[in-house]
């Protein structure tokens, strides 16, 4: 009997935790059905404030908290929380912290102002995602990457951890949204992503000369590419245009479960045949 194919889903969000856009639907329904096809999975993403504990029944992993990881130099303790998906047979886990993630709105104050320290929160999401999954000591053969709060995944992946076994035979997939929150970031972006043993111009790909253009880096690091929203902005549609990445196009409701399973499954076998 062959291994089930392990595929990790990092979301900024989902459904019923959070509704802020298309995302938290499909990241709803795809782990589910990629479980339900006999693949392993796992479900990650940020506990915000606005989630009721209490109501969707989390509580704290013990074995998996208690690593602080460091942004611009200050450590940050990293809490783990788990819950049942209700009517599901899978768990979800939060990644907690009460200076970036106790606030009760996500990216933005009462006033629609995007919060200063997204860019901390971001790079202490993306970090803590691969140190826990680390902690799982279990190896994604997929890696799904789900709004702007994921970006940084591929390029740690591929450059921060480069030398971590756990991911030496990983495919990165990134979804490309209408959600881009970077024209708010400043030029202080590169310094502070700069984990590891990562440097500034490392993190070049992520720049665009004037600013920060976080989907741009996110897909010179990825391995291949979901169109996850519909309409997308011209500058996200001449990203897609210039990579010759393989490109999954948008799916509507009732097609995108089969048809991302099916991408999945042709990234695994291209790398099977390689290997070959």
């Amino acid at each position: 009997m062959t291994d089930k194919k392990k595929v990790l889903f990092v979301t900024q969000e989902m459904d019923p935790y959070t509704a802020l856009s298309e995302i938290s639907g499909i990241v709803r329904k795809l782990p589910e059905y990629a479980q339900n096809n006999q693949m392993e999975i796992r479900v990650l993403m940020p506990k915000y404030g606005t989630i009721n504990e209490r109501r969707h029944r989390l509580h704290e992993v013990v074995r998996l908290s208690g690593m602080n990881i460091i942004v611009d130099d200050d450590d940050f303790p990293l809490i783990i929380k788990v819950a049942s998906l209700p009517n599901t047979r899978m768990q979800v886990y939060f990644l907690d912290n009460e200076d970036f993630f106790k606030r009760k709105s996500v990216f933005a104050d009462d006033n629609g102002k995007p919060f200063e320290d997204n860019p901390d929160r971001m790079i202490f999401f993306c970090k803590g995602v691969i140190e826990t999954v680390r902690k799982f000591g279990w190896p994604p053969d997929i890696i799904h990457c789900h709004g702007w709060m994921t970006s940084l995944i591929p390029i740690f992946i591929r450059e921060a951890y480069k030398t971590e076994p756990l991911f030496q035979r990983s495919k990165i997939v990134y979804s490309v949204y209408n959600n881009e929150m970077d024209k708010h970031f400043d030029d202080s972006f590169s310094s502070k992503a700069s984990i590891n043993n990562l440097t500034e111009e490392d993190l070049e790909g992520y720049m665009n000369g004037t600013g920060v253009t976080l989907d741009k880096g996110a897909i010179a690091n990825s391995d291949a590419l979901i169109r996850g929203s519909e309409e997308l902005t011209e500058n996200l549609e001449a990203l897609l245009n210039s990579t010759d990445l393989p490109i999954l196009d948008y799916k509507n409701e009732d097609e995108f479960l089969g048809a991302y399973l099916d991408f999945y499954h042709s990234l695994l076998e291209e790398e099977e045949t390689v290997e070959q």
